[in-house]
């Protein structure tokens, strides 16, 4: 938590700045096109301004929160009406375009994939080493992954304002499409034998990390083409995400070069 000059607190991260308070001022924000990362609604009002509000929400694939009101305090002291959006530090790429614009120039896309990962700290570190090392895009789902606020584009040293960020709704039928087109989905992980240096990263690549406390998702690891670990020679069994997405990333571009 910080404090605030008025005494209140608010989330470590998160200045007034970075949100648009009311139900009516968020849906005028949406029609003129603002960037929103997500809307905070709170759990026990559901009248017909906010029904209109989910809607357009849903239309617009902007992700909806319901909090309880205590959330939206600790943001504000405005006089918020249990709507709270929170304007996006950065502009979402497409997907799509992505993958067409690395095709149209003879480029195989090197694209990563980040499976719930949510601490600020290890995605500002891994978009650091994406953008250093030339890495096409990262590919992030709408809910379970790290806020990209203030704090992440300060631990990626500016790194996100030119990196690539795909948001997307569903990972797993993200990762189908990659597959249909022409991509190699790599999962890193340690629950296998092969390593990183048994696999053609030369190829189109989707690499899949998932967080430290929970790894990939099931339902990825089900679909994914190859599972490859980083070898460990030490007692200690794992790394921190960032310094693996570093490792895995930089083997790829070995190979490519």
């Amino acid at each position: 938590m910080e404090k605030r000059k008025d005494g209140f607190l608010i989330e470590k991260g998160e200045h007034e700045k970075d949100f648009i308070f009311g139900t009516r001022a968020v849906m005028e924000s949406i029609h003129a096109g603002k960037d929103i990362d997500k809307v905070l609604v709170q759990k026990e009002i559901n009248n017909d301004l906010i029904k209109e509000l989910l809607q357009l929400c849903k239309a617009e694939k902007i992700p909806v929160v319901r909090v309880p009101d205590a959330k939206l305090n600790r943001i504000t002291r405005k006089n918020h009406q249990g709507v709270v959006a929170q304007m996006s530090s950065i502009e979402y790429a497409s997907l799509d375009h992505v993958i067409e614009s690395c095709f149209n120039v003879g480029k195989s896309p090197l694209i990563l994939i980040l499976d719930r990962i949510t601490d600020v700290r290890n995605f500002g570190a891994i978009a650091r080493t994406a953008e250093c090392a030339g890495v096409d895009a990262i590919v992030i789902p709408e809910k379970g992954s790290a806020q990209i606020n203030s704090d992440a584009i300060k631990t990626s040293v500016g790194a996100l304002n030119f990196l690539p960020v795909v948001r997307v709704r569903n990972l797993f039928y993200t990762c189908r499409d990659l597959q249909k087109s022409g991509l190699v989905l790599v999962a890193i992980t340690e629950k296998t034998e092969k390593t990183m240096y048994d696999v053609d990263f030369s190829v189109p690549v989707a690499m899949v990390m998932g967080s430290e406390e929970d790894g990939i998702s099931t339902e990825l690891m089900g679909i994914v083409d190859e599972k490859v670990k980083i070898p460990m020679a030490g007692r200690i069994e794992s790394l921190n995400v960032s310094v693996s997405a570093g490792v895995a990333i930089y083997e790829a571009i070995r190979q490519r070069k």
